[in-house]
């Protein structure tokens, strides 16, 4: 394994997030920020409690996860797309590093900046609502899985793009509504059952109930089922990947 070469292109796509952090970084935290203001505070002192517990608490694992779904997609796609079209790519291409490394590099920078926006989320949430962590250890779990497995799913948006318009079709016309039905503001047992059975088929609902359960200790879905789903989409995207490089498929510019 060239670890220096993995750490080369970690370093570089790391120090790219540095000099964007208004876009990169503080962006997502205000708008997760105002949601926690419109829903949180607004709406919640409406709403009161679900499943027992305070509505502004209830969305804290929906909105951390709304955010990192779409980043981590985001920072993945973009990090390997530039150097295609830049043309940057043969570079990487000809240098003496395998392919597993690239993905080493490119799939645990986009993860990482993931993680930390999730923390510094989770940190600004603590302004507006007191929450309880009952599993911090599964929280953390599923904190790296979600941001893995999304990155991902970001690198392989990122080769399949032709144009810059398309790294956004996924994360704005596919995650983002995926999220909003996927119970981050709701449980889905408040919904008709046929509307529950419908909402079952929506893979991010396993990834908030999971996420959820790690803070209230309940869920829509049996925590362990979450995960297993979780486990079985990073799969999905590995396998992916391998097929990308095993055949080449727009690699190059």
């Amino acid at each position: 394994m060239n670890w220096r070469a993995v750490a080369a292109i970690y370093r570089f796509e790391m120090a790219r997030t540095g000099r964007t952090l208004l876009q990169s970084v503080a962006s997502p935290v205000l708008s997760t920020t105002l949601y926690f203001v419109v829903f949180g505070t607004a709406i919640g002192s409406r709403i009161g409690v679900i499943d027992g517990v305070e509505y502004g608490a209830f969305i804290v694992p929906g909105l951390i996860m709304l955010s990192m779904l779409t980043e981590s997609i985001s920072n993945a796609s973009f990090g390997i797309y530039f150097p295609r079209f830049s043309g940057t790519i043969y570079e990487v291409l000809s240098a003496p590093i395998s392919a597993v490394e690239i993905v080493l590099g490119y799939v645990g920078a986009a993860a990482t900046k993931s993680l930390i926006l999730g923390t510094l989320i989770l940190i600004t949430a603590r302004l507006f609502v007191d929450y309880p962590i009952a599993h911090p250890l599964v929280m953390a779990a599923f904190l790296v899985l979600t941001a893995t497995t999304f990155s991902l799913l970001g690198f392989i948006i990122g080769i399949w793009a032709d144009g810059f318009e398309k790294l956004q079709i996924v994360p704005l016309m596919v995650v983002m509504p995926l999220t909003f039905l996927g119970g981050t503001f709701y449980s889905i047992s408040m919904l008709p059952p046929f509307w529950q059975t419908v909402t079952l088929f929506n893979p991010v609902v396993y990834l908030v109930s999971g996420f959820r359960w790690s803070f209230t200790g309940t869920a829509d879905v049996a925590v362990g089922l979450s995960l297993g789903m979780t486990l079985f989409f990073m799969l999905l995207c590995l396998v992916t990947i391998y097929w990308i490089f095993r055949t080449g498929y727009r690699l190059k510019p």
